[in-house]
């Protein structure tokens, strides 16, 4: 037996003689013994499986093709909400280990048994060879990354959009008018996070052009054309 899309074998398969009544699966090799005449009709039938019907004509081995009543779908990996910032900055850590690792944890101070405290060698590397600049700025940037995705993660267009009912560009425009401080994001409860939405809507009504967009570019004059 095997499956006519992919051509693998099929084990578990139930034959009918339906001339005898008798019936039978094959085996784990997906090869099958049933006694059978020549006329009689066999049934092939397995889950999943559109049944097929085989009318005998010789004696000769018999390969049955079945095809599948449904599509069999790939292995899809459905993750349980939105990554949220801790998520991601736990990922990037594992992707620069080395910044974060070893080297970057090394503390400025050093203690050794019997020798009492000092200044550690590999933490001076670290902090003024170029490696260690480089590193610490990557740190930086990554840290600086972290902050803002807290604040998007919380600040995001779905809740700004169900409490001022916005869309764009109105909705773009506001919350880059009125995005919110990272140390407000993680300090305020969900009580006064949505009040400040409100108010600050409030505040766009009254201004629903924007406030801070620079003045558009004038080009000097040149000087006079010599006449």
């Amino acid at each position: 037996m095997f499956d006519k899309g992919t051509g693998a074998r099929i084990a578990e398969v139930n034959v009918l003689n339906t001339s005898t009544g008798k019936s039978g699966y094959n085996n784990l090799q997906a090869e099958y013994h049933i006694d059978a005449r020549i006329g009689d009709v066999l049934i092939f039938t397995k889950q999943n499986y559109f049944a097929d019907t085989v009318k005998v004509k010789d004696y000769s081995s018999l390969a049955v093709y079945l095809n599948r009543s449904a599509i069999q779908l790939q292995q899809v990996n459905v993750q349980a909400g939105p990554i949220t910032p801790e998520q991601r900055l736990a990922a990037t850590k594992r992707d620069y280990t080395k910044i974060y690792g070893l080297l970057g944890d090394k503390d400025l101070l050093s203690v050794s048994p019997g020798e009492g405290a000092g200044i550690s060698i590999d933490a001076l590397y670290n902090m003024f060879s170029r490696e260690g600049r480089n590193a610490e700025k990557l740190r930086q940037t990554i840290q600086n990354d972290y902050y803002q995705n807290v604040i998007d993660y919380r600040f995001n267009r779905a809740l700004v959009t169900r409490i001022t009912g916005l869309n764009d560009p109105q909705l773009t425009e506001f919350m880059r008018r009125y995005r919110p401080g990272y140390y407000f994001v993680i300090a305020s409860s969900e009580y006064d996070f949505v009040a400040s939405i409100k108010a600050n809507y409030r505040r766009y009504l009254r201004r629903p052009k924007t406030a801070y967009t620079l003045p558009p570019l004038v080009t000097p004059a040149g000087p006079p054309a010599n006449k």
